[in-house]
């Protein structure tokens, strides 16, 4: 024994020193190695088994939530049903009190009609009995307008005939004369002719023996004379019968022409008496329609200027309306362009929202709602006047948006159960971690786990925990100590269990 501890006690040399500690250096590597491996080998079969055992748990929660799953939702169908048969039957309600108002307004509208027609039929007799009335009242003024009418026409004619005769009359009288006339100097000029001839005659006679031959050309000239002056005469009376005749037939024209003119004068003269009547009472109207217009014409220019002084202030207004009109349209411009790109940025993300919605949210996108029915007809059956707040008037205004808010509410809920979820799985997520590092820091050995608390970490049979001190004995009135329960990880009772 005391040869071995003086070999002991030999120094070493350096190189022996420096291989010596790279041997402890490998050894330690080596260690370290095989702790690292099984270490890793030991994370690969917990975490397969974790795996396992976790789609085992996922399994047995995905059939036991299917279960309750269809539960929920044949209530929910069944709920779903009642409130679809009671709006089926309060809408068939509705339906029948329509057609009942309807009805009754038919039958109203149908009893108007009739009590119409038969004031209408008898308003339609009274007219007919006034417009006979009227009819007979023209038909007598008619009748004795024409009476008048003749009465005047036959003293015109009495008038007019008698006039024609006296002028016949007084036409055969100057015919009378003129052929008494044409009678007396016919034989005056006879006797002159007789005496001349009786002279000459007698001269003849006298210087028959003496001037015979002389006397035989002048009685031949004389001849010629007498001839020539009796042509003449017969061509001058001539004349005169054919003038006589034109006369006679312009004197029956005449009298013809005469009683037409004056059956046209008689129709003038009363055409002007008519005219100069309704000229008299043309001028009077005329005269007061003047006068009325000159004073409408008046007031009409007191008005004008009247509306020229409220155009110019109209203007003015209107000026100042249409600059804060521009104004207010170049906000409510920008205003619609946010809104719109808002718009085309909702559409947007509700297509890209589109793509992530269940097959439950694409087929009942809206839930029912949470009211009672009696609560719901109540609120269906309440007037919107009855509304005195702002804001149930908003929201009555605002009904037809009532799909959209329910969407938008379920949306909103869901977001604000995804971020409790969140914070729970956070929570869970950090504990885990927590018992994740404690464990591997009690299965591991490093200057980090050294430096803390470690109850796995016992050397010489100590740990470095701090020694708990003797429970003192329980006085009356002292509390209780917190009383430490011991936590097992589920994944250790499933694999036990299973």
């Amino acid at each position: 024994m005391s040869k071995k501890g003086k070999k002991a006690k030999v120094p070493l040399s350096d190189e022996e020193q420096l291989l010596l500690f790279q041997q402890k250096l490998l050894a330690e590597e080596e260690m370290a190695k095989k702790k690292e491996r099984l270490l890793n080998q030991f994370l690969k079969d917990k975490l397969a088994k974790e795996e396992h055992n976790s789609a085992l748990n996922l399994n047995k929660i995905n059939t036991q939530w299917r279960t309750v799953l269809r539960e929920v939702k044949t209530r929910e169908l069944h709920k779903d049903i009642e409130i679809l048969s009671q709006t089926f039957e309060r809408v068939v309600d509705c339906k029948d009190s329509v057609i009942k108002s309807l009805a009754k307004d038919l039958s109203e509208a149908e009893e108007q009609y009739a009590h119409a027609l038969r004031s209408h039929l008898h308003s339609i007799d009274q007219l007919l009995a006034l417009q006979r009335c009227r009819l007979n009242l023209l038909e007598e003024n008619y009748n004795m307008e024409l009476e008048a009418l003749t009465k005047e026409f036959e003293t015109e004619r009495k008038t007019i005939i008698d006039q024609h005769e006296k002028e016949i009359h007084y036409l055969q009288d100057v015919f009378m004369a003129m052929e008494q006339n044409y009678i007396d100097s016919e034989y005056e000029s006879k006797l002159e002719f007789q005496s001349m001839w009786d002279d000459l005659k007698n001269k003849n006679l006298e210087e028959k023996h003496f001037l015979r031959l002389q006397l035989e050309n002048i009685v031949e000239d004389l001849w010629r004379r007498f001839q020539d002056a009796l042509k003449n005469y017969t061509d001058a009376t001539e004349d005169r019968k054919i003038a006589f005749e034109t006369l006679k037939v312009k004197d029956e024209k005449s009298s013809k022409e005469i009683e037409v003119q004056m059956r046209k004068i008689q129709k003038l003269q009363d055409a002007i008496i008519i005219l100069k009547g309704k000229i008299l009472v043309h001028s009077r109207e005329s005269e007061e329609q003047n006068q009325d217009i000159r004073v409408d014409k008046e007031l009409v220019l007191v008005q004008l200027r009247k509306l020229k002084a409220q155009r110019t202030q109209a203007r003015g207004i209107a000026q100042e309306n249409l600059v804060k009109l521009t104004l207010e349209s170049s906000a409510t411009l920008k205003a619609l362009r946010e809104i719109v790109d808002k718009g085309e940025k909702i559409l947007k993300l509700a297509e890209i929202c589109r793509k992530f919605e269940t097959e439950e949210e694409k087929v009942l996108p809206f839930y029912s709602s949470a009211l009672t029915p009696a609560e719901q007809e109540e609120i269906e059956t309440m007037d919107p006047e009855e509304f005195k707040e702002e804001l149930g008037k908003v929201i009555m205004d605002y009904k037809g948006m009532e799909n959209f808010w329910k969407r938008y509410n379920k949306v909103k809920l869901e977001q604000l159960s995804l971020r409790h979820r969140r914070v729970q799985l956070l929570e869970i997520n950090e504990k885990l971690r927590e018992m994740l590092r404690q464990y591997l820091d009690g299965i591991s050995v490093n200057d980090k786990v050294l430096s803390q608390l470690n109850p796995l970490f016992i050397v010489n049979h100590r740990s470095n925990l701090p020694q708990l001190l003797p429970a003192p004995t329980a006085q009356p009135g002292d509390r209780k100590p917190p009383v430490t329960h011991s936590i097992i990880e589920a994944a250790h009772v499933v694999s036990h269990t299973l």
